[in-house]
Formats: C-alpha cells, sequence, structure tokens
C-alpha cells in the first residue's frame, strides 16, 4: 500500500550522496526538523529523469526555498556514486541527492516499479512529495510513463 498525504515516513537506511563520498543515513534522521521538497525518478541519468525532471527543480530551486522549502532533494534506486555523478553533470549545489540504492525507501512507501523489461529492475515509481519533519504534506505520483504532476513547477503551485 502506498504511503498518502499525513502519514509519516518509515524509518529505512539511505545514503547521501556528497562531494565527500556517501554518507549513511536514514529517512528518520535526514527528514527531522525540516520541510523538504522530495522528487523521486526511475534512473538517474535517464531520458525524461535528465532531460525533465532534475532540470525542473534545479531551475525552481530558489523558488521553492523561498516558499519555506528547506532542502531540495533528488532520490532514485542508484548508488550513491551515480546519484553524485548526476548532480554534479546535471544538477546544482542547491540540491541534495539521496541513494536508495537496494530500493528500500521506495519499497517502504509502497512506491515501486517494475522496470525489468528495460533492463532496470525493481525502481522508484516518479513522484514527487513535501515532507515536512518527517510527515508527507504533499504527494504527487505519476502516471506510468508520464510527466507533469511531480514537476518543481507543479509542487510551486501547490505551495
Amino acid at each position: 500500500m502506498a504511503i498518502n498525504v499525513g502519514d509519516r515516513l518509515p524509518s529505512v537506511p539511505l545514503t547521501l550522496a556528497t562531494a565527500d563520498g556517501p554518507q549513511p543515513t536514514t529517512s528518520d534522521e535526514f527528514f527531522k526538523g525540516k520541510k523538504v521538497a522530495l522528487f523521486a525518478v526511475p534512473g538517474a541519468f535517464t531520458p525524461t529523469c535528465s532531460a525533465r525532471h532534475l532540470p525542473s527543480y534545479v531551475d525552481k530551486a530558489a523558488e521553492l526555498k523561498a516558499k519555506g522549502i528547506d532542502e531540495v532533494v533528488g532520490t532514485s534506486v542508484n548508488d550513491a556514486f551515480v546519484m553524485s555523478a548526476w548532480n554534479q553533470h546535471q544538477g546544482s549545489e542547491d540540491l541534495k541527492m539521496l541513494a536508495d540504492g537496494n530500493g528500500e525507501f521506495a519499497q517502504a512507501i509502497g512506491l515501486t516499479m517494475d522496470g525489468s523489461k528495460y533492463g532496470m529492475g525493481i525502481r522508484s515509481q516518479r513522484y514527487s512529495m513535501v515532507v515536512n519533519d518527517g510527515v508527507v504534506e504533499q504527494l504527487n505520483v505519476e502516471a506510468p510513463g508520464a510527466y507533469e504532476a511531480s514537476s518543481a513547477e507543479h509542487m510551486l503551485e501547490q505551495l
């Protein structure tokens, strides 16, 4: 069952991708005491994720922060090295990347997809959410193959 607005995020391990290398954390630790704009993609460096999803958050990070967001964060079922490289290549210092290398976060919140026919295995669905001190305030899950509801532009309209 998928997570809903008003639910607290489950506690699972994640890895923060930093310039100093991977830093282990948990969802409890990372989201505690801050308001986070989180966007999730099926895979770093994949077509829609790189051409549209990540750029929307790079372009709108300052506007999101001006509306009360403390951190803008991307996540994917990729390792921390890939997430760091993606942020260095196309992202911004205004964004943080959380690696969900084993897909535990995506599974725990019930937002996985099966990308096996593309050689990707179990991945995260495309979505965005606003998380305030660990509680989901907004949730925008895309239909398969779609990209609109999870964009930074849509999130800005909701704030």
